[in-house]
């Protein structure tokens, strides 16, 4: 279920995902709830683009290090590319 960033105080969230569409930040949820996980998501800047770079604001979602694995494997039998480690700063 999602959970307020309070939630992940004594903790250490594990970023899963980056969804870049509205769409699928709210499917992603939609996902993650009807499996029963706890999670976090926050709006947070990513770079894109390939030829010309931008910064632009993606959901970033969350999960304590111990469901890590559990939410990448759902990710992926869901047709989503679980993130793998944190995005460069």
């Amino acid at each position: 279920m999602k959970q307020e960033a309070s939630y992940f105080e004594n903790r250490e969230p594990v970023l899963i995902y980056i969804a870049h569409k509205l769409r699928d930040a709210l499917r992603l949820e939609g996902i993650l709830d009807s499996a029963g996980l706890d999670y976090g998501v926050e709006p947070d800047e990513y770079r894109g683009g390939v030829i010309f770079r931008t910064v632009r604001v993606g959901a970033f979602f969350y999960v304590p290090a111990e469901t890590a694995e559990a939410a990448r494997e759902i990710l992926r039998r869901n047709s989503y590319t679980p993130s793998e480690q944190e995005p460069p700063a």
